[in-house]
């Protein structure tokens, strides 16, 4: 296989990048959707209309979770059940800087460089050897106990007692004759900025190459001299790192208590699964979507009925292209 073939390969495979994307179809099929239900769906077309905004805020935050997930699975071949409560952790991390009177979004920043530190170390301290000797079995069970302990760590510390922080921009913003609040536009608005970064530097930069190498071939990639645990760390360090952006974007609206992960993670794994397992652009697509079908849906189906639609989502896309939307076939 030649250089330029296995760059396209890993370009595929990592970013959701090839010839026949169905990026077209897919939102040909959403535009189709979207006017039988504003022609017949037999909703006020303002509240659709609200619901879709709402859904598109809230998918762009969806996205930056699954994204963080897709990255560890397809580089390590981990799935990450502790993503939730790495969600979790930063959103406390967070409370704590905004506690001790440091701004909501300072207080973002400073939390992202530290949930990379603890990924890193989580993975070399915890996943390295596993990972390195092939192992599928021990790094599910080492996620879903470090989920477990964080959560328990978080109540000991924090108690079980709902807590929230104050909306650092007040007002809302009218788009299309919808209602938005400024915190969750500027959470979405923040999560398209990561996730471009990210596929930036995932195109464009050595560190980016070396990623995309180790997903596609890990052997190839250790032959020619990259370092497999350093790219193992820092992997894992990113994903943590974009659950840290989508937990302080998020803490301005969300009430935290130590388990308000755990409902993103299902969800992030729908995603993951939808978009296609490894795939940064199928993450996006899929949280996107997801919003959509979850805030649309609420219209016809409230309180938990709207997860039915987003599950019916899921299983026909699974039905009709197992891969996922973006995910090469294995």
């Amino acid at each position: 296989m030649t250089a330029g073939t296995t760059s396209a390969t890993t370009s595929k495979g990592l970013l959701g990048i090839s010839g026949r994307s169905p990026g077209v179809a897919v939102a040909g099929a959403i535009v189709v959707i979207m006017a039988v239900i504003y022609l017949v769906g037999g909703k006020d077309q303002g509240l659709v209309t609200q619901s879709v905004v709402s859904g598109l805020l809230l998918g762009g935050v969806y996205a930056l979770i699954s994204v963080g997930l897709t990255l560890i699975f397809g580089v390590l071949g981990i799935v990450n059940f502790a993503q939730g409560a790495m969600l979790t952790m930063a959103m406390y991390v967070v409370y704590a800087l905004s506690t001790a009177g440091l701004p909501v979004y300072l207080a973002t920043i400073i939390a992202v460089p530290l949930m990379f530190v603890f990924g890193m170390i989580v993975q070399a301290a915890l996943l390295t050897k596993l990972t390195v000797s092939g192992s599928h079995d021990g790094p599910l069970l080492v996620t879903l106990g470090l989920s477990l302990l964080i959560i328990n760590v978080l109540l000991m510390i924090f108690g079980g007692r709902p807590q929230s922080v104050a909306a650092p921009v007040d007002g809302s913003l009218s788009i299309l004759g919808a209602v938005a609040s400024w915190p969750r536009v500027i959470a979405f608005v923040g999560a398209a900025l990561v996730a471009f970064a990210l596929t930036a530097v995932l195109k464009r930069t050595p560190l980016g190459l070396s990623i995309r190498a180790v997903a596609s071939n890990s052997e190839g990639a250790k032959l020619v001299g990259v370092d497999i645990g350093r790219v193992y760390a820092l992997t894992f360090g990113i994903g943590a790192a974009c659950v840290a952006v989508a937990g302080g974007l998020m803490t301005p609206f969300t009430s935290l208590t130590p388990s308000v992960g755990e409902q993103f993670t299902i969800l992030a794994f729908v995603i993951v699964v939808l978009g296609g397992l490894g795939s940064v652009v199928g993450a996006v697509v899929g949280g996107l979507v997801i919003g959509l079908v979850q805030t649309v849906g609420a219209l016809y189906l409230p309180g938990t009925g709207s997860l039915i639609l987003v599950f019916a989502v899921f299983i026909l896309v699974l039905f009709l292209k197992p891969e996922g939307l973006y995910g090469a076939r294995r």
